[in-house]
C-alpha cells in the first residue's frame, strides 16, 4: 500500500475525532507520511463532524478531493450519505448500523432513509460495503462510547499494519481507566 485516504464521518459525541487521531498515528507509526483536517461544525450541539485522514509515502495536502478517499468511515447511517461524494468509484465504506434522528425527522419535516435507501446509494459508489453493528457491540461491552474504536477494529483489517501498533496507539490516546475497554472494543471489531 502506497497510500490511503480516509474520510471519517459523524454526529458530535461519537468520537470521531478521536478516532481520526488514532488513524493518523498508526499511520504515521506505520511509517507513511500523515495529513489530517477535521471540521467541526455543529459539533458540541449534535452537528456533523468530518475528518480527513491521508497516508502515504509523500502527502502534500490535508485535503481529500471530492471522488477521491479510498475509505469512508462512517459513524452513523445519514454521515455516510451526507460524506458519499468523497468516496472514489470501488472504495471501501464502512458504516455503522447506528441511527440518530435528527430534528427536522422528528418534527416531521423529514423522512430519514431506510437501510435499504442507504445501501441502495452507497451502492451505487461502491460494493464494498460493510455495515457494522456498532453501537450493538459497544453496548455488549458495556459502553457505546467505544462504538468508534469499534469501527477502527473494523478498519484495522483492510490496512497492512500490526495489532500491536493499534493497540500501543491506543493505549496512549485514551483515559487510563478506559483502556482495557477499548482495547476490547477494537478486537471485537476487527473479528467483525
Amino acid at each position: 500500500m502506497k497510500s490511503c485516504d480516509f474520510l471519517l464521518a459523524g454526529v458530535g459525541g461519537q468520537g470521531t475525532l478521536l478516532a481520526s487521531n488514532i488513524l493518523a498515528e498508526v499511520g504515521l507509526r506505520a511509517g507513511f507520511d500523515v495529513k489530517t483536517s477535521e471540521v467541526h461544525g455543529m459539533a458540541q450541539r449534535g452537528g456533523s463532524v468530518s475528518s480527513h485522514v491521508r497516508w502515504g509515502e509523500q502527502v502534500r495536502s490535508p485535503l481529500i478531493a471530492s471522488g477521491s478517499a479510498d475509505m469512508l468511515v462512517a459513524f452513523e447511517r445519514c454521515e455516510a450519505l451526507r460524506y458519499l461524494e468523497f468516496l472514489r468509484p470501488g472504495g471501501k465504506a464502512i458504516v455503522s448500523d447506528h441511527v440518530i434522528v435528527p430534528v427536522t425527522v422528528t418534527t416531521g419535516s423529514a423522512t430519514y432513509p431506510s437501510k435499504e435507501q442507504v445501501l441502495d446509494t452507497l451502492h451505487q459508489v461502491t460494493a464494498d460495503t460493510k455495515l457494522v453493528p456498532g453501537i450493538a457491540t459497544a453496548e455488549a461491552l458495556g459502553n457505546a462510547r467505544v462504538h468508534n474504536v469499534v469501527l477502527l477494529g473494523v478498519v484495522s483489517q483492510f490496512l497492512p499494519v500490526g495489532m500491536e501498533v493499534w493497540q500501543r496507539v491506543i493505549e496512549e490516546r485514551v483515559p487510563p481507566r478506559y483502556i482495557e475497554l477499548n482495547q476490547e472494543a477494537f478486537a471485537r471489531g476487527r473479528s467483525l
